[in-house]
């Protein structure tokens, strides 16, 4: 398996174990939704991803965490994904690979002790976001405006990754 393939699975299971004891984001807390420029940024990375994603998988863990339907028979969900490396900071994109689903997850993890989760649709954007620190075992929701803010970040990065491939 070659490297950023074993880091993208390696940041999935760790997904799962800082993840399994965060708390849905509250409704009065909801996410606005995108502009229609970004929700098309969206539809790209989408698109890119189902094109030349290469197989993964959510844990149900983290599926549940994060508000994904799923059957209770199912521990992984089949996802595509791409994740890259600059400097210290790795990012990793996943999309459902079941037309059955509708999630576009990101996930950041930078040297600081931070990771940062984001899960969206095409449709609706950005629908919940967390940090984890796992030196502190620790996950916790990000506030609207940081979440929002941070978001953007990761749709501009993965929009311009997708032109420079």
């Amino acid at each position: 398996m070659p490297y950023l393939e074993r880091v993208a699975v390696a940041a999935c299971l760790c997904l799962n174990a800082w993840l399994c004891v965060a708390a849905p984001v509250p409704p009065e807390r909801a996410l606005q939704q995108l502009t229609s420029a970004e929700s098309g940024s969206l539809r790209t990375i989408a698109g890119w991803l189902r094109e030349h994603g290469r197989e993964g998988y959510v844990g149900a863990d983290v599926a549940d965490v994060m508000g994904i339907p799923r059957l209770e028979s199912e521990d992984l969900l089949e996802a595509r994904q791409r994740g890259f490396r600059s400097d210290e900071v790795l990012r990793v994109a996943q999309i459902s690979a079941s037309d059955k689903r509708d999630f576009l997850l990101f996930m950041v993890q930078r040297p600081d002790d931070q990771v940062y989760f984001y899960l969206s649709t095409v449709r609706e954007g950005l629908k919940k976001a967390f940090v984890s620190i796992p030196s502190r075992n620790l996950v916790m929701p990000l506030d609207r405006l940081e979440a929002e803010a941070r978001f953007r970040q990761e749709v501009l990065y993965w929009g311009e990754r997708i032109e420079t491939k």
